[in-house]
């Protein structure tokens, strides 16, 4: 077993296919609040405002076909804002524009879930102070899913003004569905070096870098043996793993290539796939 990844690990930019880059581009632009970073081709990369992405869309050719429900890939991913005031602003702005939304107090988080025109999942949180969690005998973070404060993260808003996501906004984590927990597990715990923080009922794992509450969670509620998805349907292309210095990135790799699990050169960062077909792309933060 490798040793746990560095506690400076965290995410970069989550790369996905969607079937129409404008309607993408004004979903996220209007109803999430990320701005337009750039845009070439069919390739636009999205951000809080500066230069990082925080997500970087790909329009899929012609004859794209919608994602089947069981099938590996994502899940949702996570934005996290900085406040809790910030959350309350994202809401409003969810509930002005009608947008359908989920929603969960997980005690370590408030958290709001909607999907994008095509049905990739989205969650926008914010944390609650670390020193409030709480922990299991066994060292596992509690968490939960309760209602979350609706009334009160719209007094904070007030009457402020939508402006967007805020500076300090980043990719909290990303949540994948796999085939099987344990050879995940495998993947993500044994051979990248990630801590499992929270296992639920053997169909959902959450793992994480320097105690955060979850980087990647895992669950197979699509489906034990599900295949991944077509080529041609909208989802996660993949999420960027970032690393705090080469030392730590090299080390990874080794691991990787003794584990028989193959790389490739993509940027500037190393593409591997897990058991279930997700795509991680491992590279050094700026």
């Amino acid at each position: 077993m490798t040793r746990s990844i560095h506690p400076d690990t965290d995410l970069g930019t989550v790369y996905l296919k969607v079937s129409e880059l404008d309607r993408s581009i004004r979903f996220y632009e209007e109803i999430i609040g990320l701005k337009l970073i750039s845009r070439e081709g069919a390739t636009a990369r999205m951000g809080e405002g500066g230069p990082a992405a925080l997500l970087q869309l790909e329009q899929l050719s012609e004859g794209a076909v919608p994602a089947p429900r069981r099938r590996t890939g994502l899940y949702h991913f996570a934005i996290l804002v900085p406040t809790r005031e910030a959350l309350g602003l994202v809401v409003r702005n969810f509930l002005l524009r009608r947008v359908p939304i989920g929603q969960g107090d997980h005690l370590v988080s408030e958290a709001i879930y909607l999907s994008d025109p095509d049905d990739n999942g989205i969650e926008v949180y914010a944390d609650r102070p670390r020193d409030t969690w709480s922990y299991t005998p066994q060292g596992e973070v509690v968490m939960a899913t309760d209602p979350v404060d609706i009334d009160g993260l719209l007094a904070l808003a007030g009457d402020k003004p939508w402006t967007g996501l805020p500076a300090g906004t980043v990719m909290g984590h990303v949540h994948l569905h796999v085939r099987d927990l344990q050879e995940a597990r495998r993947f993500y715990v044994d051979t990248l070096g990630f801590d499992v923080v929270a296992n639920y009922g053997g169909q959902a794992l959450f793992v994480s870098a320097g105690g955060y509450h979850h980087h990647v969670g895992l669950n197979t509620w699509a489906g034990v043996g599900a295949p991944p998805p077509p080529a041609n349907s909208p989802g996660l292309i993949h999420f960027t793993v970032r690393l705090p210095d080469a030392a730590e990135l090299e080390r990874i790799l080794a691991e990787l290539r003794e584990q028989g699990i193959p790389t490739e050169p993509h940027g500037a960062g190393y593409l591997a796939a897990d058991p279930s077909s997700n795509r991680v792309l491992l590279t050094v933060r700026d």
